[in-house]
Parts: C-alpha cells; structure tokens; sequence
C-alpha cells in the first residue's frame, strides 16, 4: 500500500507540472494537533515571523506570476526514471564543470536529486549546501545520502526570504526549477549575492517560455527575457549560457561587481527546436 500511495502522489505532480488536470486529493494539509506543546509552538513561531518583520510575500514580479511550491508529498516524482530522458541531467553535471574540492550549493534541493550527483563530484575535499524550505525534503535528502554513504552534504532549512547561506563561500550555487517559485524573489537574489565568492556562479535552470513544446505548464516556465530582467539589476551579470537541454534554460550568472581577466567562455547558441525531444511517458 506505501508504495501505490506514493505512487499515486507522484504521478498527481506530475499531472501538476504538465498542465493536465487532477484532483486536489494530495493538496490538503495534515489536520494540526491540539495538544497543548503545539499550541505554544504556534505562538513562539508566530512571535518569532512578527519580530523579524519579513516582508510580504510576492504574487507577481516584473510581471510575471509567481508560482506555488511544489508540496513535500511529491518528492517521489522528482526521482522519476524518466527524468534523465527529459531533462538531460548527466549533461547539465557536466556543463556544471565541477571539481573536486569545491563548495557548492543545491539551493531548493528537494530531496537531493541533484545534491547527491553534485557530492560524488566535489568529492571529500569538498562540499555541498543542499538548501530547502521544506523540513521534509531536507529529511528524505538525508536519508539518502546515508543510504549513498555520502558524509559531505550540509542541510539548511532557509526561509521564505532568506537562503540562509553564509557569505563569501560558494563556488556555485544550483537552482533547477525552483527561482520562479520564490515568493521574496529580490531578497533571495540579495542572499544568494552576498554568499557567492567573487568567481562564483549561479548556474539557473528553468524551463523553456519560448518553446511551445515544451509540455509543462506556463506558471512554471520562463523566457531568457524575463531571466535578464530580473537578475540583471540585482547585481548579477550573465557570463555563460548552455541551450542544448531538452527542456530547460541552463544560465550563468555572476556577480556584477566581479573583474575577469580572462575572455569570458563563448556563448552557447542553438534554435530550442533543434535539440532533441524526449517523448512524453505514456
């Protein structure tokens, strides 16, 4: 039954993503407990948000809508077989140009997709932040990574407008379909900005706008245009881009503020259309 169950929990994601309908079955949140120790965590939490004065969270930016975070309970459908095939994510490792030793960061990990692939690259000399909002994912991340005997994964609980990232660390920090979901999208980049060395990247991925065959719903893709309008005056500046994903915008931006003496790497160029297009799962 535990296994049909998360089954059906991913493929209603999955249904999500793509634009096609579904129940809201899985939507509903866990009914809260009454006890009393809940109740004065509530309130100690509430105290907590009112003294930080977090900002209103966002439902458009720059014109574009801001889309809703994917639920915990779907997590077993960002391990789906068929996400190689659709989203070449060996090519997207190796576009990366990781190395051992270096600090990088899975910002919106999930469950440790891609923290897990990025560990085993890094190596002992280095180390990965996977970073999430969600408690839940964080503990799925963990438990595989003990299951992948991999020691050299930091998890961070962040905030809705905080990665909660030290500064000056990061060589990279990785967002895979996650940057259109923040609610607090100028604080988040402010964040990030601050964490990254001077050298550091971060590398974007998203889903295509501009490709109408690209089957995933529109609240969760973005055009190049929108990518730039929204990165450039935050202090980043576009230094490589990779268009031969299937599916996805592969982008790197740096720090704005950031020398190079060397020639910045040629431009990836491609027609979205020429790439090869996976084939729907039936």
């Amino acid at each position: 039954m535990k296994t049909t169950a998360s089954s059906a929990i991913a493929s209603f994601f999955s249904l999500i993503l793509l634009g096609l309908p579904a129940t809201s079955a899985f939507a509903q949140e866990a009914p809260a407990t009454t006890n009393e120790g809940t109740a004065e965590a509530a309130i100690d939490t509430a105290a907590v948000i009112e003294e930080e004065e977090i900002p209103p969270a966002l439902t458009t930016y720059k014109g574009r809508t801001i889309a809703q975070t994917m639920h915990w309970l779907g997590a077993e459908w960002l391990l789906r077989q068929e996400r190689e095939r659709e989203e070449a994510t060996t090519v997207l490792m190796r576009e990366l140009q990781l190395k051992p030793g270096m600090v990088v960061c899975d910002l919106g990990s999930g469950n440790g997709y891609h923290s897990l692939k990025m560990a085993k690259v890094v190596g002992e000399t280095g180390k990965v932040y996977a970073v999430d909002i969600q408690p839940e994912m964080l503990r799925l991340l963990k438990a595989r990574a003990r299951a992948a005997a991999l020691t050299n994964i930091e998890t961070i609980e962040n905030k809705l407008h905080d990665p909660m990232l030290p500064e000056n660390t990061f060589d990279l920090i990785l967002l895979v379909d996650v940057y259109h979901e923040f609610s607090h999208p100028e604080q988040m980049l402010q964040g990030m900005l601050k964490s990254l060395k001077k050298d550091g990247v971060v590398a974007l991925v998203e889903f295509r706008l501009e490709d109408p065959d690209v089957p995933i719903k529109l609240l969760h893709k973005m055009s190049k245009e929108q990518i730039l309008k929204e990165y450039l005056p935050n202090g980043y500046k576009l230094v490589r881009e990779f268009d031969e994903l299937p599916w996805q915008h592969l982008m790197f931006f740096g720090r704005a503020d950031a020398t190079n003496d060397q020639p910045e790497p040629a431009t990836e160029r491609a027609d979205p259309k020429s790439s090869p297009r996976p084939e729907l799962p039936e």
